[in-house]
Order: structure tokens, then C-alpha cells, then sequence
């Protein structure tokens, strides 16, 4: 069972972000603040549920968390600062977005870079620890996913609607066919060249 509060005298802002390790596109990230009595059968780590159960959870985090929000860092942007930095950009940009003002910022993973003064913790795997954590990495992956679907509309070829713009087989095979679109992070470029190697 995933932990309510990290603090319960708190106003807890639970962040993720989805599309860190992808080839292609904006890195999107979400942050979430609950309900005390916010209720969410199977709420999880958003790797670890079906396409339809984190639909079913994200109609139920939008129509019932105190506020949320969902911002991106574009390729652009990752090209120039690094994906890792994009990650916590997109992040912040989320936060600017809630309509409430969090007391601590709770985020997945094992870094991050301070938001106006407010106090904040980095949880490893945090999406699987604590609910609003949790919430937050299944709008980030759905909004991701949506998006990645519009993009297989215009570049069918990737198999965008499958992988995401993840380095799968599929993936990689059409890379070497049809080369690199526009939505490719160039600066995975090297690390694409030794993958293409596999047999």
C-alpha cells in the first residue's frame, strides 16, 4: 500500500517526469497535490499498470486532486542543457503551473535542483512509495504517451504508438531505414550509432 503523506502536517506536491530515456521529443513531468482522503484502487507506479488502468487513474486524479498540472521541456531544450537538467525544468514548470502553493516537494528519483525556497525530498523509486508520487508519474506518462501517439500519425514508420520513441528493435531497425526525423534528440546520436550495431 502506497504511504499518504510524507508529512502529514504538510501540503505535499508529489512530481515525476516520463520520457527521460526516449529518443524523441519534449520530456513531459507532472506535479500533484492529494486529498487527505484521496481513495485510488490500484494507484502505482505508472510502469507497472496497463495503458487502461493508468486512463481509468488519471480521469480519477484530474477530477479529484486539489490541483495538478503537466508541462514540458522540448527536445530543444534537452539538446542544450542535457536531459537530466530538462527533466528538473519541466518539473519546475509544472510546479509554477499548481494553483496551490506546496509546503515540501516530493520527488521521484535521486536528484534534484530547489524551487523557490521550498523544502524538498528526492525518493528513489518514489513512485512506487508514495501516493502523490505516484499520481504525478501517471499523468506525466499518459500525457507523454498521448503525445507520442500524435506523432505516430505524422511518422507511422517508428512504430511511435508501440515504443513510445524508445530504443526498442523496432525502433532502431526504422532509424537505419528511413533515417532520423526532426522529433530525434540529436544528442543521442552516438549512443543510436553503437545500438544500430546489434544483429
Amino acid at each position: 500500500m502506497l504511504l499518504r503523506k510524507y508529512n502529514l502536517k504538510l501540503t505535499e506536491a508529489g512530481c515525476d517526469e516520463a520520457g527521460r530515456g526516449s529518443l524523441v521529443g519534449p520530456v513531459f513531468a507532472a506535479a500533484v497535490i492529494l486529498p487527505e482522503n484521496f481513495k485510488a484502487e490500484g494507484l502505482n507506479d505508472s510502469k507497472k499498470l496497463s495503458a487502461k488502468k493508468r486512463e481509468y487513474l488519471r480521469e480519477i486524479i484530474e477530477n479529484t486532486a486539489i490541483c495538478y498540472a503537466v508541462a514540458t521541456a522540448s527536445r530543444e531544450e534537452i539538446e542544450k542543457i542535457n536531459v537530466l537538467n530538462a527533466s528538473t525544468l519541466a518539473i519546475h514548470r509544472a510546479l509554477d503551473q499548481l494553483k496551490v502553493r506546496p509546503d515540501m516537494i516530493l520527488v521521484d528519483g535521486n536528484r534534484f535542483k530547489p524551487y523557490q525556497q521550498i523544502e524538498y525530498a528526492c525518493i528513489v523509486k518514489g513512485d512506487g512509495i508514495y501516493e502523490s508520487i505516484a499520481a504525478a508519474s501517471i499523468l506525466a506518462k499518459t500525457y507523454r504517451d498521448s503525445f507520442m501517439n500524435r506523432l505516430h500519425e505524422e511518422f507511422p514508420q517508428y512504430g511511435w504508438n508501440h515504443n513510445k520513441g524508445y530504443a526498442t528493435r523496432e525502433h532502431l531497425q526504422a532509424i537505419q531505414k528511413f533515417g532520423l526525423t526532426p522529433y530525434h534528440r540529436r544528442t543521442f546520436k552516438i549512443s543510436l550509432q553503437t545500438r544500430l550495431s546489434f544483429d
